[in-house]
């Protein structure tokens, strides 16, 4: 298990500031019931969002979710080790284990927090892609659980992209608006593995627009 301790870690403080500081810029638009999704605090939810959006995780911890403790599936790589020391500073618990298919100790442990009342982040198309799609391994925790999930789209108004990175990382540039997106997929609907595999990706790719990679 990679982990960032000592100095390391310290320099990494700077940047979390800066995120809360560059969130709190952030011009959100967000109808009344997509808001009302994102506030459903009646029971644990897992949030399913591309992961090239993973830097709206803390503005939705922060504006939406605050107070209802979050824990991310971070692999146990190095990189992991970065994400996992970043989200540690902007109010994220992590789950830390192989994502590849759900490797069965961060599926243990991903069940565990839900049972245990709180909610639960992944990224279907994580941790290398390919770019929107939606495993179904994403899927194994909520079926388990009968987990209801919360579908996030977000549309820039103006953003930059990490062009290198296999998914095209979005960063929305400050002062700019972001249009917030929220569906709430009941479990029930999730019984069918392969067809819920099959509408929640089509459901993330209508309501993520990206231009470069329509909804196919």
């Amino acid at each position: 298990m990679q982990r960032i301790s000592g100095w390391r870690r310290l320099a990494l403080w700077p940047f979390g500031l800066l995120v809360r500081l560059w969130i709190r810029t952030l011009r959100i638009e967000v109808s009344p019931e997509d808001l009302r999704n994102y506030m459903k605090s009646d029971e644990p939810v897992a949030m399913v969002l591309w992961h090239n959006r993973l830097f709206l995780a803390a503005l939705i911890y922060q504006r939406f979710r605050r107070g209802k403790p979050m824990y991310a599936l971070v692999s146990a790589s190095k990189d992991g080790a970065w994400l996992d020391a970043f989200f540690a500073l902007i109010g994220l618990s992590t789950v830390r284990g192989s994502s590849h298919r759900l490797g069965r100790e961060a599926a243990t442990a991903l069940v565990e927090v839900l049972r245990a009342g709180f909610d639960v982040g992944i990224t279907p198309d994580g941790p290398k892609g390919p770019i929107y799609e939606f495993k179904p391994g994403a899927l194994i925790v909520t079926r388990r659980t009968k987990t209801p999930i919360l579908l996030i789209g977000a549309e820039f108004e103006n953003a930059w992209r990490l062009r290198r990175s296999w998914d095209k990382f979005y960063l929305p540039k400050p002062f700019s608006r972001v249009r917030m997106r929220c569906d709430h997929i009941p479990a029930v609907e999730l019984a069918d593995r392969d067809q819920a595999t099959a509408r929640l990706q089509a459901r993330l790719l209508e309501i993520n627009p990206d231009r470069e990679y329509p909804a196919r």
